[in-house]
């Protein structure tokens, strides 16, 4: 038995297809989510970086309590840190395209990552956007960095480490390299910011490399 079949686009759709192969290129989309957890200022710095970086669109989540905690430790208004997202998505909107991986981000950074958002991600737990997005990105095989904040730690907190690495995500804690001899706190956060999009795959020059380090030191 053969099968055969034709299929005729309408012209109209014709030329919609047509154009959606002419246009220009999209952005790079990349997910910044900042949890409730302190160190809100990576999560911004990050987000500063990435405005500042052609071809890259990024797209801001926050908790609830990240923005308690923008506000106590940055001393920032909301509106201060929309206005450096290309776009702003609430908690509660599971509407959104981020929810579902349908808009194509490359890759989704939680900084800072609460304990409690990593063990929500280890169990497969999506009740609210940030939650979702991310296991939506594990789901597909994208890039997922999570910056977990907290010490120490205890068998739980490493078991649900494992179970995210296990799965394809990637936990970056906050460490701080002292051979790069930072100067101020701004120095540090830039550091680990670094590391970040490095694991995005986002060229940068926030701080040298060590090589680079020691071919000035013997010159």
């Amino acid at each position: 038995m053969t099968l055969s079949f034709s299929f005729e686009m309408p012209p109209a759709v014709r030329g919609s297809v047509s154009a959606a192969f002419t246009h220009t290129p999209v952005p790079r989309r990349i997910i910044v989510a900042i949890s409730d957890a302190s160190g809100a200022v990576y999560g911004a710095r990050l987000l500063q970086v990435l405005r500042d970086t052609p071809g890259i669109e990024s797209h801001l989540i926050v908790s609830g309590a990240g923005w308690r905690s923008i506000e106590n430790e940055l001393d920032m208004d909301r509106d201060f840190i929309e206005d450096m997202a290309d776009q702003v998505h609430d908690m509660d909107d599971l509407d959104t395209p981020l929810a579902s991986s349908s808009l194509g981000c490359s890759g989704m950074v939680i900084a800072p990552c609460s304990t409690a958002t990593l063990a929500a991600l280890a169990h497969g737990l999506a009740d609210n956007l940030l939650t979702c997005t991310a296991d939506a990105m594990l789901r597909e095989r994208r890039r997922l960095v999570l910056m977990v904040r907290e010490s120490p730690l205890h068998l739980t907190h490493l078991r649900n480490m494992l179970s995210v690495t296990e799965m394809g995500g990637i936990i970056c804690p906050p460490v701080p390299a002292f051979c790069l001899h930072p100067q101020t706190v701004g120095d540090i956060v830039n550091h680990s910011v670094a590391h970040l999009l490095d694991l995005l795959d986002v060229p940068h020059n926030l701080t040298p490399r060590a090589g680079d380090l020691e071919l000035a030191e013997a010159a």
